[in-house]
């Protein structure tokens, strides 16, 4: 394991790039989540093939999630978060987050921790 770096994404930024942004700023090539705080104003989770949940706002909550960032051939970074949320009716879902689908309601409070895969010698 390496570094961790405690984050904020901003109002209206989507949830999963901004968890791929923030790496890039950190230099994070890989990465876990390892705790949140925060809302959505809707949300979009995919419950298997073909399958999603849209969720009406405003501030859907955040009640778990966990993820993964990992690195690319060509110098990106693909985040692949799931969790369970709770609309404001008290419905909750589960999936995995769809990217430019989940903005941010306020703030969004995150930890990443970086993950530096073993080199074969």
């Amino acid at each position: 394991m390496g570094r961790v770096a405690y984050a904020r994404i901003a109002p209206n930024e989507d949830l999963v790039q901004g968890v791929e942004k923030l790496c890039l700023a950190e230099g994070f090539r890989n990465a876990f989540v390892r705790g949140a705080l925060g809302s959505l104003v809707d949300g979009c989770l995919a419950a298997g093939e073909e399958r999603y949940h849209h969720i009406r706002g405003p501030a859907v909550e955040i009640v778990s999630i966990a993820g993964e960032v990992r690195s690319r051939d060509d110098g990106s970074v693909r985040a692949s978060l799931s969790g369970v949320v709770a609309d404001t009716d008290g419905n909750v879902f589960g999936g995995t987050f769809v990217a430019g689908s989940n903005p941010i309601c306020m703030t969004f409070e995150v930890t990443l921790e970086e993950w530096l895969p073993s080199i074969e010698r």
